[in-house]
């Protein structure tokens, strides 16, 4: 229970600007004056966010910090506790979580990625040829013509399809069941706002399909996609790795691989499109489209404050008493524009470098997937540029409708012209 002084020093999460992904700019002012404070979250619990950058990058590392599963905060007791379920990699500690990063982690390896570049690179072309194919045979007024080119909404053409052509190409997830696990997906992103049994009915949901789909990749036998490549570990002889570990891979992958990088997409693509120099630096140079990725990693927001850590003992940070139990939230979004890191941080500057961000977080539970995200990224962005190299925004920027139905807020259209 909180006593009425701490009650009374709650405040509520910053929230992001109508029409930006953010960071809501509330965490300037948190930075310079109250850097660990105790907040409201949206769910009615309270936790305490932690907005400067060594502190958030502390944090994801720190091992009195963990990851509590969702069916497990926040806590209930008694009766209506609900039953245990799978951790997802992110939920997973100490030698648990060692074995499985041990035996996951080579596969998102940059190395051991590189086979899935050209076939990234055939599905976001074929999704420009068809865009291209559609934006000309289609039936449309003048005003949604343009003299050079075409019309489109990049979103719905580009950036929603491709991230989870590459997800279902990469892990063996099938695109066809889109229709099955999409829905409890997005439910689970939109975790903050909902009732614990909305949320665990997602939750049981995804891992009651994620069981189906092993045990029909167990009856296809052999196969070169993750899931399969994961499944043959497991049976071999003295693995670390375990059965449920490859439904929580599923679960974990759809959880993590499939909206923040549509939503992220869109959002770099408002961004290099609103800055309209840059994107011909951009295409000019695409030797730097490494170093650009780093930065719209860094300036785009792939979460705002959705990060729940529980405090395992008592401590104290910056003269605050965070006691066992509490939840503690590092904000990427927050950290990643911290003048104390980073040089002019709220300028996106495609040339940073360095640019040690924490986007996919820090230490021991980084963001498996960054290295897929990070190839995804560049080749959506390469093969756009390369194809429709004139490419700019069709509406005045501000007249764009933006979807904020989870945290992870995106244009929810992008109409562009070429």
């Amino acid at each position: 229970m909180n006593s009425p002084e701490e009650s009374e020093e709650l405040v509520p999460v910053p929230a992001v600007e109508p029409g930006t992904a953010g960071p809501p700019c509330g965490y300037a002012r948190l930075r310079a004056e109250q850097p660990v404070v105790k907040a409201q979250l949206p769910n009615g619990e309270t936790g305490w966010l932690i907005s400067r950058y060594e502190d958030a990058r502390a944090a994801f590392a720190d091992p009195r910090l963990i990851r509590p599963l969702l069916s497990a905060w926040p806590p209930r007791e008694g009766p209506d506790a609900p039953p245990p379920c799978l951790p997802t990699f992110l939920e997973m500690t100490g030698e648990h979580h060692e074995r499985v990063r041990r035996t996951v982690l080579p596969l998102f390896g940059r190395r051991r990625l590189e086979f899935m570049a050209p076939r990234i690179r055939a599905m976001a072309g074929e999704l420009i040829d068809a865009m291209v194919e559609s934006a000309g045979s289609s039936e449309t007024s003048e005003s949604s013509k343009s003299s050079d080119g075409g019309t489109a909404d990049l979103i719905a053409a580009y950036a929603e399809p491709l991230p989870l052509r590459v997800l279902c190409e990469t892990t063996g997830l099938p695109h066809e069941d889109r229709e099955i696990y999409l829905p409890h997906t997005l439910t689970l992103l939109g975790a903050a706002g909902l009732s614990m049994d909305e949320v665990l009915a997602a939750l049981y949901a995804l891992q009651d399909y994620g069981e189906e789909l092993i045990a029909r990749k167990e009856k296809e036998g052999e196969g070169e996609d993750y899931i399969h490549l994961l499944l043959a570990e497991s049976r071999r002889p003295g693995s670390e790795l375990t059965r449920d570990d490859v439904v929580s891979f599923v679960v974990t992958m759809l959880m993590a691989g499939y909206k923040t990088n549509i939503q992220h997409t869109g959002n770099a693509l408002f961004t290099l499109l609103t800055h309209p120099a840059q994107l011909r630096e951009l295409r000019d140079a695409p030797q730097r489209m490494g170093t650009a990725v780093e930065e719209l990693l860094r300036y785009v927001p792939l979460m705002n404050a959705i990060n729940i850590l529980v405090a395992q003992e008592d401590f104290t940070l910056h003269g605050q008493h965070i006691r066992a139990g509490d939840a503690v939230i590092p904000v990427p979004a927050s950290a990643n524009r911290d003048p104390a890191a980073f040089t002019d941080p709220d300028r996106l500057d495609l040339t940073r470098t360095p640019n040690a961000h924490i986007a996919f977080g820090h230490g021991p539970h980084a963001c498996t997937g960054g290295n897929l995200t990070r190839m995804q990224l560049a080749i959506t962005l390469g093969v756009l540029l390369e194809r429709l190299p004139d490419i700019e925004l069709a509406v005045p920027a501000e007249s764009i409708p933006w979807d904020e139905s989870t945290p992870l807020r995106a244009p929810a259209r992008l109409p562009v012209r070429w």
